[in-house]
């Protein structure tokens, strides 16, 4: 009887149309111009599947669930969808806002958190049907709402995120997520954007109206935002900025913080030790993300137009740029696999997403999706504030 069952089971697995894998190796790319993601896996570098029906994705972010199945879509049009990455399917989908570029899920994997421009706040779901569980508007005077950015998931249910008109930065607590409580610091001019580090204790946002960043210790909130790097563009004029830096691909390697300078050619060091300028390398353009490689040897940097072919790439020992990479027309976005052997670097106007060996340089291998955006690993699902 028992040799009749696997014998039934092994002819009903043959006959899936999506045999049984883990999700480790899986990811999603955002196909901004026609509201759909691509599923693809790492192992053999291939895509496996089109989503569809997603909505506006030109800007888009997406989460994992904790088990890596499900990811969830924020889209521009204030849309969040929940797709299924081993039925390759569209789960559930809504309409929770006006425009939204943002979300994360709580560390325990039953709430989703959600970051709007407009009307202006958080919204907060179930994780599981996308019920709405509360809100937290975004009020920093008599009917003015703020945008949120930089939300940022932490642990024991909190979130972190900026308030950009207001020039906050809140912290709301989510055990009991039908009754949010939030406490409120002064960040300085404009957050624009922000990164916690990897360990969960330091939020630290970039200020879009001065040159310094606001930094706020997560274990000791009381103490309020602490400006770090002040005056670093001091004396010099700011070159016109075409694409804001996405600070949440700001990249902690070693005791240093590597970070992109608004409005100039160079990315800052910073040493996390008394968060004080160490140098700046000077790069081809104006940096818009700066990430390091999971063991942290490199960072690697990709640039705003009209500087959007290339990709550099930064010695973390040497402090230099060590390899120039022509990538491709509209370079978006990188991520790397999970144990950081390759990287994958979007294209958006030559619709290919490279893979590159990130220790010979080499091009791997190259798929073709249509106006390719975001990369996003399932990986990410056990980091925080991703």
């Amino acid at each position: 009887m028992k040799a009749l069952m696997t014998l039934g089971l092994l002819v009903a697995l043959s006959g899936c149309a999506n045999p049984l894998r883990g999700t480790n190796d899986l990811g999603l790319v955002v196909e901004r111009v026609t509201g759909s993601v691509a599923v693809v896996e790492t192992s053999h570098r291939s895509r496996l599947a089109r989503i569809e029906g997603l909505g506006d994705l030109s800007h888009a972010h997406i989460t994992y669930s904790r088990d890596g199945r499900y990811g969830y879509v924020f889209g521009r049009d204030g849309g969040l969808s929940k797709v299924d990455l081993l039925q390759q399917v569209l789960v559930h989908r809504i309409i929770q806002s006006g425009n939204a570029i943002g979300g994360a899920i709580s560390q325990d994997g039953k709430l989703i958190v959600v970051q709007n421009y407009e009307p202006g706040g958080i919204k907060v779901f179930d994780a599981d049907t996308l019920a709405l569980i509360s809100e937290v508007p975004s009020y920093y005077a008599p009917n003015k709402r703020a945008k949120v950015v930089g939300l940022a998931d932490l642990p024991n249910q909190q979130f972190a995120y900026s308030l950009f008109e207001a020039g906050e930065i809140w912290l709301t607590d989510l055990s009991d997520p039908s009754r949010p409580t939030t406490r409120r610091f002064a960040a300085g001019r404009q957050p624009y954007d922000a990164m916690v580090t990897p360990d969960g204790r330091y939020y630290i946002a970039g200020l879009f109206g001065e040159d310094a960043l606001a930094m706020l210790d997560l274990w000791n909130p009381e103490n309020g935002v602490q400006k770090i790097l002040q005056g670093y563009g001091r004396g010099e004029t700011a070159l016109p900025v075409y694409k804001m830096p996405h600070l949440r691909g700001w990249s902690l390697a070693g005791q240093d913080l590597f970070l992109p300078a608004i409005g100039r050619h160079e990315v800052l060091v910073a040493s996390t030790v008394n968060w004080q300028e160490k140098t700046r390398i000077p790069v081809h353009g104006q940096p818009v993300f700066v990430m390091a490689q999971p063991d942290g040897r490199q960072v690697w940097v990709n640039f705003a137009f009209p500087d959007n072919d290339k990709v550099q790439v930064i010695d973390v020992a040497t402090l230099e740029v060590v390899q120039t990479l022509d990538v491709g027309k509209a370079v978006l976005h990188m991520e790397f696999t999970p144990r950081g052997e390759a990287v994958w670097i979007s294209a958006r106007d030559d619709n290919k997403v490279s893979v590159y060996d990130t220790h010979n340089f080499k091009r791997l291998d190259s798929l073709d999706i249509q106006h390719p955006s975001g990369v996003f690993f399932t990986h990410r699902s056990g980091r925080i504030g991703f």
